[in-house]
């Protein structure tokens, strides 16, 4: 299918990179972004630069920062933006919507799917639409400009779902033709929740590297030095009770070392070596803050849910809480507080999560 009406929510960098892909594979898509000022430039001449693994100059049918214009009547709406916005944007999309599109978290983090359905119908109880998650973002990339990115790499086999867990196969088959061959079907919303590598590739190497973070006179690359032996066996101890989740959950996952090598086909027998055997990850650079997504985003959407549905489980969840209560003490933020809060996620109350999610 080409020519698809497609908006895509958020122009950060994979919102870049996904608006200039689908628009170079001749679909008509609508770009939008809350901050007006990040997209004038777009605005004015809607041009997408793009490089890398993607290349071309991609005209964007149309770019705003009107919600209700930006979802006239799409088929298929692509959320790109940061998981801790999503909880506003639904409540938000669910006031202008007059029509229900398929809409797809890229990616929906631990349960960003749950919480999209239960905000949206805070505020219009009537609709339906199909919402569905994907494990990772597509697109491993970098926005360079307000209207240029870099394709670094596009990932294989991203897995997807709904929250049933039924039909994923015929949703892919809805998708532009541009990007059914690059997911692939879940088994169920664990697979995407608790499958998120994200939070756990994320999380605690900028914390633990955090002189080098705010240092000023210093530039690393995240994964090629930030990532040592030592850093990667705590990220496998994280990983570990993460599996434990999704198995006491009935739906076991692949480790975080077994993701690497399906979607970026490297080899290694450790999780450190795969990482600096993945040429995708070559070039790209450390954040420059504390205060970035791989802690405000990771940690409050991936993370602290994560941590509740083990406690839940009855598992310790170690590791995963303390690098919680490292980032909450260092950023002086109750992430746990402000987080994905179990309850409000499932949308039900005096009942056990772990008879839901089961």
């Amino acid at each position: 299918m080409s020519g698809m009406r497609i908006t895509v929510i958020g122009a950060g960098n994979s919102g870049l990179a996904m608006a200039a892909h689908l628009s170079l594979h001749g679909d008509e898509v609508t770009l939008w972004n809350r901050t007006r000022a990040h997209i004038e430039p777009l605005i004015d001449q809607p041009i997408i630069h793009c490089s890398g693994s993607i290349e071309g100059a991609a005209v964007i049918a149309h770019v705003t920062d009107d919600l209700a214009e930006a979802l006239a009547n799409p088929a298929i709406v692509f959320v790109t933006t940061p998981a801790f916005s999503h909880k506003l944007l639904a409540q938000q999309m669910g006031a202008v919507l007059t029509t229900e599109p398929i809409i797809i978290l890229n990616p929906g983090r631990t349960f960003g799917a749950l919480e999209f359905r239960h905000e949206m119908k805070q505020v219009n109880a009537g609709i339906n639409p199909l919402i569905a998650e994907t494990q990772t973002i597509l697109y491993t990339c970098r926005k360079q400009a307000p209207n240029r990115v870099e394709v670094y790499a596009l990932k294989n086999d991203v897995l997807l779902s709904t929250i049933e867990g039924t039909n994923n196969e015929a949703l892919i088959g809805k998708m532009p033709l541009c990007l059914q061959d690059k997911f692939i079907p879940a088994s169920s919303m664990i697979e995407t929740s608790i499958g998120n590598v994200g939070m756990i590739m994320h999380c605690a190497p900028i914390l633990f590297n955090t002189g080098w973070v705010e240092a000023t006179d210093v530039d690393f690359y995240y994964y090629r030095q930030g990532i040592s032996p030592t850093v990667a066996l705590f990220i496998e101890k994280m990983d570990q009770e993460r599996l434990a989740v999704a198995t006491l959950l009935g739906h076991p996952i692949e480790s975080a070392m077994e993701w690497m090598k399906r979607t970026y086909h490297v080899p290694g027998e450790t999780l450190y070596d795969v990482i600096q055997n993945n040429h995708a990850y070559d070039l790209i650079a450390a954040p420059t803050s504390l205060f970035h997504r791989y802690v405000t985003e990771d940690i409050p959407t991936g993370l602290v849910p994560l941590e509740a549905v083990g406690k839940e489980l009855g598992l310790p969840m170690k590791h995963i809480g303390l690098i919680i209560d490292l980032a909450s003490t260092m950023l002086d933020i109750d992430f746990r507080k402000e987080g994905r809060n179990l309850q409000d996620v499932i949308g039900q109350t005096n009942i056990s999560p772990r008879k839901i999610l089961i």
